[in-house]
């Protein structure tokens, strides 16, 4: 398969490849979904593990004041009508006492998240660098999602030990502009070229639901599939609504199918990353997240918030995981020395 020439969104899985065309995947996503669900499945078989779900826990460990003003976000300084209370960042013991909880109930990746547009340098940094390094000592994944990120800064984190780092496109360029305004789609992009050139591994993705068109979806998977190597996690959100952001009360709520659809085509693209079924998991059913798996998610976030929205419960999702035969994935890598 090659970008040079026209490609049938019927033809056989291929080698992995990072020149995708927005004509390409926007003719693998409009395909019937079952047999989109089909070549994903096959893909995902040719790569994966299918029973192999790793379930990650996110904790936010500062919450609320970012200057950012994304307009999904409960957490943005500029949505003062959401009524979230702002809190400093979190002591780390307690954040490692949250670690050692969510291991001991199946979670093999910690994420920790900051509601910061970029951290500065100094004791909160400090302490973050420290939090990583004991979410390695216990031996789980350690991911984070900061913000905006100097070179120094990527470099410290990869020192402490870090496994990945999360920073979402949101959405395709072309509609970026339309849900933030405070940072550029070229911020995101050095953000994420500055950890890639650290050597953390990179957790990137985005949200539907944001008034977005189906092509603007498909925009982002191309940048993300054309990244080499791919981003090693591909987190595939649906949007929260919350009242009081400019998306609170405008947003439609979401056809799991367009969940199903975007999980599969993410597959099919990047063919061993960690497709993650993020948020918006709570409101797909058990049918539908299955169906969710069989197109090629094989990650969840694992508890019962999602940094400040509401998650699946956790022992709904493990009764599922067993019903499915889905057993839990091993960390990637060993706990930090």
């Amino acid at each position: 398969m090659s970008a040079s020439h026209p490609v049938s969104p019927h033809a056989e899985p291929g080698t992995v490849r990072h020149d995708w065309t927005v004509a390409e995947i926007q003719a693998i996503h409009d395909m019937p979904l079952l047999d989109l669900v089909h070549r994903a499945a096959t893909v995902h078989r040719t790569y994966n593990d299918p029973a192999d779900v790793q379930r990650a826990s996110l904790l936010s460990i500062k919450t609320g004041g970012c200057p950012e003003d994304c307009g999904y976000c409960s957490q943005s300084a500029h949505h003062k009508e959401t009524g979230l209370a702002r809190q400093r960042l979190m002591p780390v013991e307690t954040v490692l006492a949250e670690a050692a909880a969510a291991k001991a109930s199946g979670a093999t990746r910690f994420c920790m998240g900051a509601a910061w547009r970029s951290p500065k340098d100094g004791p909160d940094f400090d302490a973050v660098l420290a939090m990583v390094r004991g979410v390695r000592g216990l031996g789980m994944e350690a991911c984070v999602t900061l913000g905006m990120l100097t070179a120094s800064q990527a470099e410290r984190l990869a020192e402490a030990g870090l496994t990945a780092y999360n920073h979402n496109l949101d959405t395709g360029p072309d509609y970026y502009d339309k849900i933030v305004s405070t940072r550029t789609y070229e911020d995101r992009l050095a953000t994420l070229e500055r950890v890639r050139t650290a050597g953390i591994g990179v957790c990137c993705g985005g949200i539907i639901g944001l008034g977005e068109a189906a092509s603007d979806r498909v925009a982002m998977l191309q940048v993300l599939a054309n990244h080499a190597p791919h981003p090693e996690s591909v987190p595939i959100n649906a949007l929260a609504a919350v009242a009081g952001t400019p998306l609170g009360d405008a947003a439609k709520p979401i056809d799991p199918f367009d969940m199903v659809r975007m999980c599969a085509t993410a597959r099919i693209v990047m063919p061993r990353a960690r497709v993650r079924l993020s948020a918006g998991r709570r409101a797909l059913s058990r049918e539908a997240q299955a169906l969710c798996f069989l197109a090629g998610a094989n990650s969840i976030f694992y508890g019962e918030v999602l940094l400040t929205t509401a998650n699946a419960e956790a022992d709904a999702d493990a009764a599922l995981l067993a019903d499915l035969g889905i057993r839990v994935a091993e960390p990637i890598l060993a706990a930090a020395e």
